[in-house]
C-alpha cells in the first residue's frame, strides 16, 4: 500500500501521523508503507467443504440452544474469505448486526474497515466472526451459558477457515479464547497462541470509539498482527 492511502486510513482511525524530515538511524514511522503481503492463487473450494459451510450456516440459523434465539432478528454467522489467513473475532452482534445478519456493520464496523486497511487487509481478505451468533438484549455482555452454546460453532468455523493468525477484538472474545480473566490492557502487545497459531488481542472498535486515546495502542496491535502474518505463508489473493 502506498504511503498516502495508508496515511488516510490511519487518520480515519483517529491516529496522528507524523512525518520525519530524516529517517536515517531511526525506526520506521507509522506513515511508512505496509510491506506487501505475498499471495498465491487460491484453490477452488472442494464440494465437501462447501457442503460443510452450508450445513454449519443452517445449524446456526436454526439454533435454539440458548434463549437468545427468541429475541434475535437474525443469526449473525460471519462473513469474509473462507480460506483467510487472518480471522477477526469479536464478542457479539449489536443492533445493526442483528438487523442485517452481518458482523461489524455499525459504527464499530466503520472503524474496523480502516483498521484492517491500514495493514493491507479488508473484509474480503479476512474472515470475521463473533463469539456469539445472536445479539444479547440491550448489548449486554454475553453470559457464560450463551458462550458455551455458541462455542462449538466458532470452533467449526476456525476448523473450516484454518486461519494462520487470529486478531481478537475486545475483552469477552480475548478472555474466552485464552481462558483467562486478565484484562485486555494486559493481554495486548503480546503474541499469544490458540491451537498453535499466533493470536493478537486488541481493543474492540466500539471501545475505541468511546476511548479514542487508546487508538495508538490499537495501531501497535495491528502492526503486531501484520508482522505475524508476514511470518506465515499467505494464500489469500
Amino acid at each position: 500500500m502506498s504511503t498516502r492511502p495508508r496515511r488516510l486510513y490511519l487518520q480515519a482511525m483517529g491516529i496522528d501521523v507524523w512525518q520525519r524530515r530524516s529517517r536515517s538511524h531511526l525506526e520506521p514511522s507509522m506513515s511508512d508503507p505496509a510491506p506487501p503481503v505475498e499471495s498465491a492463487a487460491v484453490a477452488v473450494e472442494p464440494i465437501a467443504v462447501a457442503d460443510q459451510w452450508a450445513q454449519l450456516i443452517t445449524e446456526v440459523e436454526d439454533c435454539t440452544a440458548c434463549p437468545l434465539h427468541a429475541t434475535r432478528t437474525r443469526a449473525v454467522f460471519g462473513v469474509g474469505h473462507r480460506q483467510a489467513d487472518c480471522m477477526v473475532i469479536g464478542e457479539a452482534p449489536g443492533a445493526d448486526e442483528d438487523r442485517l445478519g452481518e458482523p461489524f456493520v455499525g459504527r464499530a464496523g466503520r472503524l474496523l474497515d480502516p483498521m484492517l486497511k491500514a495493514i493491507g487487509l479488508n473484509r474480503e481478505r479476512v474472515f470475521i466472526a463473533n463469539i456469539l451468533k445472536s445479539r444479547p438484549p440491550d448489548n449486554r455482555d454475553p453470559r457464560p451459558e450463551e458462550i458455551q452454546a455458541c462455542w462449538p460453532y466458532l470452533l467449526r468455523q476456525i476448523e473450516l477457515v484454518q486461519p494462520r493468525v487470529f486478531l481478537i477484538m475486545g475483552r469477552v472474545a480475548a478472555q474466552t479464547l485464552l481462558e483467562t480473566q486478565t484484562p485486555v490492557g494486559k493481554l495486548r502487545g503480546t503474541v499469544h497462541q490458540f491451537q498453535g497459531r499466533p493470536l493478537i488481542v486488541t481493543y474492540h472498535p466500539a471501545y475505541l470509539l468511546r476511548s479514542p486515546l487508546q487508538k495508538a495502542k490499537a495501531w501497535q496491535d495491528l502492526q503486531l498482527a501484520q508482522r505475524s502474518l508476514a511470518n506465515t505463508t499467505t494464500t489469500v489473493m
